[in-house]
């Protein structure tokens, strides 16, 4: 046992918590996982398997943590509906918090959020991951390069699929419980991105709604027009209900080539008629299609680590989290008042 390496607890054992204790166990050295906090601690013990470090506590007391001074942040990975009271008693506790999208439910509870870790004076980042893909880097390079020039026209699309089953799991789809559909569960990380690429929207106009594909409370489909505070403009087509699973992605026309991203590669298109396919292979020496996908939660995790240790600020905190939940809540207040957005004052036209 590492006595340097920073104490992280995981709060919340579903689907992505095997993700985390993966993306911890190669992080020895640095972070060592010391508690899994769980409803069921008994049905979290198979996580077990995929940590090789010494075995965490599994509990369902949260006090266990809040009251061990070698825990320096917690890992929040529980559905939204149950954070408030957590987050609250982690930065009293002093705890810095890295957590799962979304923040929370609504604008204003992750309003909150951000709010009782800046009074607490914790760190607080976010789980966007998409930010640490190679294509993501390679895309803000060449952004930060000038040699494109600036986005023009951008598109983003989510054309993925989910079963009846999927929405058919308690609380799935809701309000009281995720906070909404495609949008705030899915749509959110390639959200995260644009803003991160191409700087904030400013206006919108939107529909949304449920197709009859599915049987859930919230949207299944979000379709948006975006006008962006570069002067740029761009469209937003997000489903559940696209059969077959289509593949993600995220276009920027610039002036001197259109860049796309997705999930393994950034493809470079310029004028001139040459084509760039970027990167060539991750630095991890695998080809991107063969980077597990814990490695970039294990990305995020490294970032925060060091954003405790160094005091910088985490690769995505509250105030970015705040710009996707805004431009969230946009769309939908723009869908169900059937007006344009002006995101400045969120006032309708």
């Amino acid at each position: 046992m590492n006595p340097t390496a920073l104490g992280v607890a995981l709060i919340g054992a579903g689907m992505i918590a095997e993700r985390h204790v993966t993306a911890l166990s190669s992080m020895q050295g640095r972070a060592r996982l010391l508690a899994v906090v769980s409803r069921h601690p008994d049905k979290a013990r198979h996580l077990a398997r995929h940590y090789d470090g010494t075995l965490p506590e599994f509990t369902s007391e949260l006090s266990a943590v809040l009251q061990n001074e070698q825990v320096a942040f917690a890992i929040v990975a529980t559905p939204p509906a149950v954070r408030l009271e957590l987050i609250q008693s982690l930065a009293s506790a002093g705890k810095h918090i890295l957590l799962e999208k979304p923040v929370a439910r609504n604008l204003e509870e992750a309003t909150e959020v951000v709010g009782i870790c800046d009074k607490a004076g914790v760190k607080l980042g976010v789980l966007f991951q998409n930010r640490t893909k190679d294509s993501a880097r390679s895309a803000q390079r060449l952004l930060n390069e000038g040699t494109i020039g600036p986005p023009g026209h951008i598109e983003i699309a989510v054309p993925i699929w989910r079963e009846q089953s999927y929405y058919d799991e308690l609380g799935r789809g809701t309000y009281a419980r995720d906070g909404g559909g495609v949008l705030i569960t899915q749509a959110i990380h390639n959200i995260d991105l644009t803003l991160s690429l191409a700087g904030p929207v400013t206006r919108v106009q939107a529909m949304t709604a449920t197709t009859p594909l599915h049987r859930m409370e919230s949207e299944d489909l979000a379709v948006a027009g975006l006008q962006f505070a570069s002067g740029a403009v761009g469209s937003l087509v997000a489903s559940t209900a696209t059969f077959p699973h289509g593949r993600e992605s995220i276009t920027l026309h610039c002036r001197h080539a259109s860049l796309q991203l997705t999930s393994d590669k950034l493809v470079v298109s310029w004028r001139d008629g040459r084509i760039e396919t970027l990167p060539g292979s991750s630095s991890e020496g695998a080809t991107p299609e063969a980077i597990p996908k814990y490695v970039w939660h294990q990305r995020v995790i490294e970032d925060f680590v060091s954003a405790i240790r160094n005091q910088h600020d985490p690769l995505a905190g509250g105030d970015e989290a705040l710009a996707a939940h805004r431009l969230i809540e946009a769309i939908e207040y723009s869908s169900a008042q059937g007006v344009a957005v002006d995101l400045d004052s969120h006032a309708a036209d």
